[in-house]
């Protein structure tokens, strides 16, 4: 059985900030990191291989990025995948989701075209669009199921435990499908140092659009139908002010005089 694992390098979310001038990210002295969400797919792949071993799960990781992004390659070998594919292309620069869709999708198709199950993060914490994976599912032509929190196999068919608002939903589909990953009890793990020397003896291999035979019209800034015009941080909000609950009748009384003072209602 074939699980591919569709990851993205993302900046640590705490040391991000914004250019006032020009409105976009600050790259530059921030560390990258595998996006989170990416990595509890990874986790879940890992536990299916090892609850499935009459299965022979082999695990290929794919990203998209440039050449320092071979780094995620290598966390992800680290952490279980036995091998790892780079899309790397100065024709993939500009690309939008549709257009990153579009890439991931003919480099799942070049490189396992006979995949059994894709699996990815629900989203990327340096975007949060949450689209990626539901475009590529929609451009292979496979069911998805998104915001899993646990994932069973049951011959040809995947069961998804996945979070709702209001609780939990058990969705099942035939395979080849798509999965996008939560939390739940996935957990980013250290790995050892055994793994770490083991993942050095991995493949990884880099990509190039002409590898793929990727039509350079659709990828890139100019398939791209929309763009990011700014980024801004949102404006800090004026502290509230907090009213001690342990008398009701005092707390009320505080919140009363704070209406009327303030003018949202009058005595």
């Amino acid at each position: 059985m074939k699980i591919v694992i569709l990851v993205k390098q993302v900046p640590e979310a705490d040391k991000v900030a914004v250019d006032p001038e020009t409105g976009t990210l600050i790259r530059e002295g921030v560390d990258s990191i595998l996006n989170p969400y990416c990595e509890y797919a990874l986790d879940q792949a890992a536990k299916l291989k090892q609850e499935y071993p009459e299965l022979n799960i082999e695990i290929t990781a794919i990203t998209m990025g440039p050449p320092q992004a071979k780094a995620v390659l290598y966390r992800c070998l680290e952490l279980g995948a036995d091998k790892g594919y780079l899309l790397s292309d100065r024709k993939f620069a500009g690309s939008d989701v549709w257009a990153t869709s579009t890439a991931l999708k003919e480099g799942v198709a070049h490189i396992e075209p006979d995949f059994d199950l894709i699996l990815a993060g629900k989203q990327a914490i340096d975007g949060d669009t949450a689209q990626v994976p539901a475009e590529t599912a929609e451009q292979l032509g496979i069911p998805q199921i998104t915001y899993g929190v646990d994932v069973k196999l049951n011959g040809k068919r995947v069961e998804v435990k996945r979070e709702t608002e209001t609780g939990y939903q058990i969705l099942s589909t035939r395979m080849p499908a798509l999965v996008t990953m939560s939390k739940g009890s996935n957990i980013r793990r250290i790995p050892s140092m055994k793994q770490v020397l083991d993942s050095r003896s991995k493949p990884i291999e880099t990509l190039s659009a002409d590898d793929m035979n990727i039509d350079e019209n659709k990828i890139g800034l100019q398939a791209s139908p929309t763009q990011v015009d700014k980024i801004f941080a949102p404006p800090a909000k004026i502290g509230g002010e907090i009213v001690d609950g342990s008398d009701p009748k005092v707390a009320a009384q505080k919140l009363l005089n704070y209406l009327v003072e303030n003018n949202y209602i009058k005595r």
